[in-house]
């Protein structure tokens, strides 16, 4: 255990306070998608992580504790209701818990590297050990049910081959039509399709038994983003002559009864928007097409805009707490 003399630095303290507000909200999605299911082996992927995630809860408890440092609200009981009737069916559960995955796997590294202390090092090593076998047990069980579904097949190299002309970046090849894709950027459209069907049925659900009328109105917004990106990316495959689906086979039901908080849904829309725009970043660098990078740019732009109206939406209503603050010297010193 940390001594309380050998204080954790500002940057431990502030990724330990959100690694806290996340794995707290994941912690009530799986109270309520676990009393939902009616499938054992989904129902023993997600407790197994709930015990997990609730152990490294608890170990920021101790550490903060130790520290003095008082323990953040993040989500609690009060923030699900598990009397609501099913908002979603046929693995949308740990079609979620994948992609809630995704973003911890990226999260982990980001925090490590801003550590210092073996103790706060120790526990996103574990997190991460953790993260990875939940992932790989999703991906398993969502292919052996036939829920979600690969990228596009491609006939294999045989021989290596070098970019002879600047027209490869700019999209087109010596005919004057756009080259084809390569492999890397149909991953990155395969995976903004795939992301962005999740992200789909997910708001639908909160759109749907939200009771705050301009929550509602956002999350109807948040629709129509998720529509335009998957149009987006769909059409880019189309002009390769790539037909392809990416759509999974969960649906929502038609409850409107919220089984979350509409601050947890809130924070929830957050957390993958802020995912959604390193992801448009990463499609961005590692295209070497101008048009998908221009068409990468847009898309995190829209989702800039619709971020940020959403953080001045949960300030309004006092859903969205406060993360540590450095000490304002110059009002101390006014003082």
């Amino acid at each position: 255990m940390i001594k309380k003399a050998d204080s954790i630095s500002s940057s431990e303290l502030g990724t330990l306070w959100l690694t806290y507000q996340q794995k707290t909200l994941i912690l009530r999605v799986l109270d309520y998608f676990i009393e939902k299911t009616e499938d054992p082996e989904a129902r023993n992927i997600m407790g197994g992580l709930w015990q997990d995630l609730d152990h490294y809860v608890s170990k920021i408890i101790d550490l903060f504790e130790n520290q003095g440092i008082v323990i953040p609200v993040g989500f609690t009981k009060a923030d699900v209701n598990l009397e609501a009737p099913k908002l979603y069916d046929n693995g949308f559960d740990i079609m979620f818990l994948r992609i809630l995955k995704e973003i911890s796997m990226g999260m982990y590294t980001l925090n490590l590297n801003m550590s210092y202390q073996g103790e706060v090092m120790d526990i996103y090593e574990g997190l991460t050990v953790v993260t990875q076998n939940i992932y790989k047990r999703s991906t398993e069980y969502l292919l052996k049910k036939g829920i979600l579904a690969t990228p596009p097949k491609v006939t294999m190299p045989i021989a290596n081959e070098f970019i002879e002309s600047k027209d490869y970046l700019s999209g087109f090849n010596l005919f004057g039509d756009k080259r084809a894709l390569n492999t890397i950027e149909v991953g990155i459209l395969h995976h903004g399709i795939e992301t962005n069907n999740i992200g789909l049925q997910l708001i639908s659900g909160f759109a749907q038994c939200a009771n705050t009328p301009e929550v509602k109105e956002y999350f109807v917004r948040g629709m129509e983003l998720a529509k335009k990106q998957i149009k987006t990316f769909e059409d880019l495959l189309l002009q390769s002559n790539i037909q392809f689906s990416a759509t999974s086979g969960s649906t929502v039901t038609t409850s409107t009864i919220a089984p979350f908080s509409e601050k947890l849904m809130m924070f929830c829309i957050h957390l993958l928007n802020t995912f959604g725009m390193v992801s448009s970043s990463f499609g961005t660098i590692f295209t070497l097409r101008n048009d998908l990078s221009l068409k990468a740019g847009i898309v995190a732009k829209d989702i800039y805009v619709y971020t940020h109206d959403g953080i001045k939406l949960m300030i309004k209503h006092g859903w969205l707490e406060e993360p540590p603050q450095m000490e304002d010297r110059k009002q101390l010193i006014k003082q």
